[in-house]
C-alpha cells in the first residue's frame, strides 16, 4: 500500500489515537511520532495530506473531549436546519446527496427481488465495504474495527433475502463519489422510523453535532429519545447518513456501531476541514 493511500494514512492516525489515549494530555509530537514509528517530519505529512492541518493542530481533533466541544461551538438545531431544507445549509458535507426510500411492504420483505452489488474501496477511515442496488447505495460499513469479513456479513443480515453480487468495479466510482464529493444517491432500505431518523441526520451540516433528543423532538417524537438512538445505530449507510455526528447531551460519543475509534476520527476529520474552510482567505 502506498504513502499515498487513504487507509494507509487512516491506520496511522488510527495507531495515533491509540497512544495519545493510552499516554494522556501531555504527548509531544515528537514522542507521538517516535511510538508510531516514523520520523516526525513523516509523520506531519502523513496529517497533512490526510485532512490538511498540522499535526499540532490535529492532535486537539483526537483529543477525547473534542466532541463537547463540537456541543459547545457547533451543535446544529434540526427544526433551523430543516427550513434549510436538504439542499441548503445542512446539505451533507457539500454532496449532492438524492435518495429514495423503499416501501414499509418492500422492507418487510427482507430485501427479496433486490440484486445488491457490494465491493472494498479504500477510504479516509480505512477500507470499506460499500453495497448499493440500481436506485443507489444501500450499504456502508467500515472494517478497520471489526475486520472485512465481519463488516461484510453485518450489512448482509440486514437484507436476508436479497441477492448480492460482489462487483468492486462497479463500487469503485460509487466511493470515490461518496468520498470525494461528487453526486451520491442513496437507496435508503428500512422501517419508517428508521427513515424519519436517517432523514433527520442528513439535515446535520459536516462539522457539526446534535444530539439524539434533538433529533427525536425533529421528527415530531420527543419521548422517543431511546428508539431514536436504536434507529441511529441501525443506519446502513454510514458516514453519508452521519450517525456519528448524533452525540449525547453529555457530550458523550455514545455508540457507534463500527467503533468508537473510527467515529472519532471521522469527526476529527470533519471538524479540521471545516476549520480550514472558515480560515481560507476569502475569495479562495
Amino acid at each position: 500500500m502506498t504513502d499515498q493511500s487513504p487507509s494507509y494514512h487512516y491506520a496511522t492516525i488510527a495507531r495515533a489515537l491509540r497512544e495519545i489515549d493510552a499516554a494522556g494530555p501531555g504527548l509531544s509530537l515528537e514522542d507521538l511520532a517516535a511510538r508510531i514509528g516514523l520520523s516526525p517530519a513523516h509523520f506531519q505529512r502523513v496529517f497533512s495530506q490526510w485532512v490538511g492541518v498540522s499535526p499540532k493542530r490535529y492532535q486537539q481533533y483526537l483529543a477525547l473531549d473534542h466532541a463537547r466541544d463540537l456541543l459547545a461551538r457547533r451543535f446544529s438545531v434540526l427544526d433551523t436546519a430543516h427550513e434549510a431544507g436538504l439542499s441548503g445549509a445542512g446539505r451533507l458535507h457539500d454532496l449532492f446527496v438524492t435518495w429514495e426510500a423503499m416501501s414499509p411492504g418492500d422492507y418487510a420483505k427482507g430485501g427479496a427481488g433486490l440484486t445488491i452489488r457490494w465491493g472494498f474501496a479504500a477510504s479516509p477511515f480505512g477500507d470499506t465495504v460499500i453495497m448499493a442496488t440500481d436506485r443507489g447505495i444501500c450499504g456502508m460499513g467500515f472494517a478497520a474495527d471489526m475486520g472485512p469479513e465481519v463488516a461484510t456479513e453485518d450489512l448482509m443480515r440486514r437484507w436476508p433475502a436479497a441477492r448480492f453480487h460482489r462487483d468492486d468495479a462497479a463500487i469503485a466510482p460509487l466511493a470515490e463519489a461518496a468520498f470525494g464529493g461528487g453526486q451520491t444517491p442513496l437507496h435508503l432500505i428500512g422501517a419508517p422510523f428508521q427513515i424519519k431518523v436517517w432523514e433527520a441526520l442528513l439535515r446535520i451540516p459536516s462539522g457539526h453535532v446534535t444530539s439524539y433528543s434533538e433529533i427525536a423532538g425533529a421528527i415530531g417524537h420527543d419521548k422517543a429519545v431511546r428508539a431514536v438512538g436504536t434507529a441511529v445505530g441501525r443506519n446502513p449507510i454510514s458516514f453519508l447518513i452521519p450517525c456519528h455526528r448524533a452525540l449525547r447531551k453529555s457530550g458523550a460519543l455514545g455508540g457507534y456501531h463500527w467503533g468508537l475509534p473510527v467515529k472519532r476520527a471521522i469527526l476529527a476529520w470533519e471538524g479540521a476541514r471545516e476549520d480550514a474552510r472558515e480560515t481560507l482567505p476569502t475569495g479562495m
